[in-house]
């Protein structure tokens, strides 16, 4: 996720618990939507497609606070 601001999620991985834990909620939800849409798991198309907006909900909250976390250290 947001690989081009590598630094900036470590530094607020280290430094912001929720951020951490929005990290951590985004990764376990990509791993579960891959089993999902490999058939390794069972899901309906409409938990899938819930799945992948909690999933994306939580990038977007992530990516806010990677700019916010740049513009307080410029």
């Amino acid at each position: 996720m947001l690989h081009e601001y590598r630094d900036e999620i470590h530094d607020l991985k280290q430094e912001n618990a929720h951020f951490a834990n929005i990290f951590e909620k985004h990764n376990a939800l990509d791993d579960k939507i891959t089993h999902a849409e490999n058939g390794d798991i069972p899901m309906t198309d409409i938990d899938l497609e819930i799945l992948k907006k909690e999933k994306l909900l939580l990038k977007d909250e992530a990516y806010k606070m990677i700019m916010d976390y740049k513009k307080s250290k410029a």
